[in-house]
C-alpha cells in the first residue's frame, strides 16, 4: 500500500487521490490545502487525522516525510517550491501539468527529483490511455508505414473555455500561464510521444479574437444575472451553472469551481459576487482563444496542431498520414486504411471517462512504480516531460515574435 500526501485538494488533486484509494493500492494520509472548505472536505473524505491536515505545503514539509509519495496539484505557478522541497525530503512525486510556468522552474524540479533519487511522474494523462496505446502500437508496428504528416485538433468547447479560460483560474497568463502551456501541453506532449522525439522547427499563430471588449454586444451587462441578452448568449453563466444543478455528475465539476454548495441560492450568490458570473466580454482574461502550432520533425515529417474554443467539448481528433496507410481517430475509435490492400478497418480502444481512462491509468502506473521502485513504468518522467514542455515554450516564442524557432537537443 503506497501512502500519499495530497498537496492541493482541488479538482485534479482529489481526482488522482480518489483513483489511488479506489484502486486499493493507495491511501491518503496527509493533506495540505489553503482553502478551508476543500481542506476539510478532503480530510473527511479520506479519513485524514487532524494532526496531518495542513493549511499549506510548508507546514506539511516541516513535519518531515509522512508518506511514500506526494500528489502536487497546487495552482500552476505554485508547483516549484513544494515539488523541490518534498523531493528533497524523499517523497516520490505525482506532479500535475504543467510542470511549472517557466523553463527554469521546470528544470529545477526535474533536477531536484534526480538529485534526490525519487520517481517523478508528470500528469500527461494522454500518454496513459488505451487509445494512445492503440495508436502508438499501430505506428510502431509499421501499419501505416513511415509517419509523414499529422493533423491534430483539441476541441476545448465553447462553454468550457468560458468557464476555465475566461472566467476561471487559467484566464490570465500572469496568474497561470499561456493557454498552450496550461491546456495544450497535454497535446504537444502526446504528439512528441507519437513521433518519438521533439521537432526541429516550430512556428505558431493565435490570439484572443472573440473574448474581448471589442466583441461585446450592444446592451450587454457586466454580469449575466443583469443582462437583457443573457437568454440568447451562448456563454450564459446562468444557463450553464443553474443547469448543472440538475445533474449530480456536474456538481464536482464544473459547479464545484463556482460554489461549494450545490443549491440555487448558492449558485446565484456566486454569480452575483464571483468571477464566474461575469460577462465573457467584460472579464480580465488575456489568454488566446484559438491557436495553431506547426512542427517539422527529423526527416521532414510535419504536424499541425489546432486548439480552439469554438467547438463542442469533445475528445481530440487526429489524422495520421503515412506512406502505407492512414489513421483517423476521435479519442476512442480509429479508422485504419491500408494503402496496399485498400482495406478499411475500425478499431475501438474502449476508452473510458477521465481523459479517456488516462487519469486512472496514470495513477495506477505511478503507484506501481513507487511500490516496486521501478521508474521505467512512468512514460511521463521528468526528462521526457521537460523536453515536450520546451516545445511549448518554443511555440510561444514563435507566436509572439512571428518567427520560426529551431530547437536543438536540450534547448
Amino acid at each position: 500500500m503506497v501512502t500519499l500526501a495530497l498537496v492541493g485538494a482541488g479538482l485534479r488533486g482529489r481526482t488522482y487521490a480518489r483513483h489511488a484509494v479506489a484502486s486499493g493500492q493507495g491511501r491518503v494520509v496527509a493533506v495540505a490545502e489553503p482553502d478551508p472548505h476543500r481542506r476539510a472536505g478532503a480530510a473527511a473524505e479520506f479519513g485524514i487525522p487532524a494532526a496531518r491536515v495542513y493549511a499549506d505545503w510548508a507546514g506539511l514539509a516541516a513535519a518531515g516525510r509522512l508518506a511514500d509519495a506526494a500528489v502536487v496539484a497546487t495552482q500552476d505557478r505554485l508547483h516549484r517550491a513544494p515539488a523541490v522541497a518534498l523531493a528533497g525530503l524523499g517523497y516520490h512525486l505525482l506532479l500535475e501539468k504543467p510542470m511549472a510556468p517557466t523553463e527554469a522552474e521546470a528544470a529545477e524540479i526535474a533536477a531536484a527529483a534526480v538529485r534526490a533519487g525519487v520517481i517523478l511522474a508528470v500528469c500527461h494523462v494522454l500518454r496513459y490511455t488505451p487509445y494512445t496505446r492503440l495508436v502508438k502500437g499501430l505506428l510502431d508496428e509499421g501499419r501505416i508505414g513511415r509517419l509523414v504528416s499529422v493533423e491534430h485538433l483539441e476541441p476545448v468547447g465553447w462553454w468550457h473555455h468560458a468557464h476555465a479560460f475566461v472566467r476561471g483560474n487559467w484566464r490570465r497568463e500572469d496568474d497561470s500561464g499561456p493557454m498552450l502551456l496550461t491546456k495544450s501541453c497535454h497535446d504537444i506532449d502526446w504528439l512528441v510521444h507519437l513521433f518519438g522525439g521533439v521537432p526541429e522547427r516550430v512556428s505558431s499563430f493565435g490570439s484572443r479574437t472573440h473574448f474581448r471588449a471589442s466583441q461585446r454586444p450592444d446592451g450587454a451587462a457586466d454580469r449575466c444575472l443583469d443582462c437583457p441578452l443573457e437568454s440568447a448568449c451562448p456563454y450564459s453563466a446562468k444557463r450553464l451553472y443553474l443547469g448543472a444543478l440538475a445533474d449530480p455528475a456536474q456538481h464536482f465539476w464544473p459547479l464545484g469551481a463556482v460554489t461549494e454548495e450545490a443549491t440555487e441560492q448558492a449558485v446565484l450568490h456566486a454569480l452575483r459576487t464571483g468571477p464566474y458570473g461575469r460577462c465573457v466580454y467584460a472579464a480580465d482574461n488575456d489568454v488566446v482563444d484559438h491557436q495553431v502550432v506547426l512542427m517539422e520533425f527529423t526527416g521532414g515529417a510535419t504536424c499541425s496542431f489546432t486548439m480552439s474554443a469554438f467547438t463542442p467539448m469533445e475528445h481530440r481528433h487526429t489524422r495520421l498520414m503515412g506512406t502505407h496507410g492512414y489513421l483517423d481517430g476521435d479519442g476512442r475509435r480509429l479508422r485504419h486504411v491500408d494503402f496496399r490492400t485498400g482495406a478499411e478497418t475500425t478499431l475501438d480502444s474502449g476508452a473510458a471517462d477521465g481523459h479517456g481512462g488516462g487519469d486512472e491509468a496514470l495513477v495506477a502506473a505511478f503507484l506501481a512504480a513507487v511500490a516496486t521502485g521501478d521508474p521505467a513504468l512512468i512514460p511521463s518522467d521528468a526528462a521526457r516531460s521537460l523536453a515536450s514542455h520546451r516545445v511549448v515554450w518554443a511555440a510561444e516564442r514563435a507566436r509572439r515574435a512571428g518567427e520560426i524557432v529551431r530547437l536543438t537537443p536540450g534547448s
